[in-house]
């Protein structure tokens, strides 16, 4: 009997278990590779006024799963109970639940029917169209793309930008390291410009002509340029998007081949 096809997955810490849970239900073989970690920031004192002033946010954008954790750790030392004043978003399935776990509000985010569940797909949402002098909260990453802040901004709101843990890239380990250096794998999925550009300086020749499984058009373009050959772009971020392309990627039995390789 044929081994199931062998798919690098690169995110780190709990996010992986769903993803990996999403791999495997389309038979493949779900292997780590740790190549990036994430480390909440040290109190600073614009954090401590963004907590004191909670209460008068009426927005609350949430970037990622961590920026969720960091913002419920903060807030839980700050506000016993939490302010009703806030309406809160996130910008995926992940973050979402996160919040509602954790803090156990309401969370808008994309329609289940989005393309993606992208910054962009967040910003079309009706009650984000005008911001005009609304006080807003961005829970984030330090550095990353600002492309969410700006249209925030252009859009009226008066914006803290709430940088709560940051990414470093570490040398890449646990089992998907050696498969990785020997492009000994079917797939490698990855859903951050960042740690694109830190893993092609570990991919060998042979890794690089693997497929590469991305979240959106822009990564893609970014692999071309870092010398990835076979980049498939999938619907989006989520679990169920990324195995999907896997799935395509790999000739899988019951695939969507109508999932367009970016070649």
């Amino acid at each position: 009997m044929a081994s199931p096809p062998r798919v690098l997955i690169t995110r780190p810490g709990k996010r992986a278990q769903p993803l990996r849970q999403a791999l495997e239900a389309v038979g493949v073989e779900a292997v780590s590779l740790e190549a990036l970690r994430l480390e909440a920031l040290a109190e600073s004192p614009e954090t401590r006024q963004a907590w004191l002033d909670f209460d008068l946010f009426q927005r609350v954008v949430v970037i990622s799963p961590f920026a969720a954790e960091c913002l419920a750790d903060g807030l839980d030392r700050y506000w016993p109970q939490l302010p009703l004043g806030p309406s809160f978003y996130a910008v995926g399935a992940g973050t979402a639940k996160v919040l509602h776990e954790t803090l156990g509000v309401r969370v808008h985010m994309p329609p289940a029917n989005a393309v993606d569940n992208s910054s962009e797909s967040l910003l079309r949402l009706p009650s984000l169209q005008r911001l005009d002098e609304q006080r807003v909260l961005l829970a984030a990453g330090e550095g990353g793309r600002t492309m969410l802040a700006d249209s925030l901004a252009q859009r009226g709101a008066k914006l803290t930008r709430l940088a709560l843990y940051r990414r470093i890239p570490v040398e890449p380990g646990g089992p998907g390291a050696q498969y990785l250096t020997q492009g000994d794998f079917s797939a490698l999925v990855v859903t951050s410009g960042e740690l694109l550009e830190h893993l092609a300086g570990w991919c060998s020749a042979k890794a690089l002509n693997q497929p590469l499984i991305v979240s959106s058009q822009r990564l893609a373009t970014l692999a071309h340029t870092l010398g990835y050959l076979r980049p498939h772009v999938a619907q989006g971020a989520t679990p169920v998007a990324l195995a999907a392309a896997v799935a395509n990627a790999c000739n899988l039995d019951g695939a969507d081949h109508d999932d367009l390789e970016k070649g």
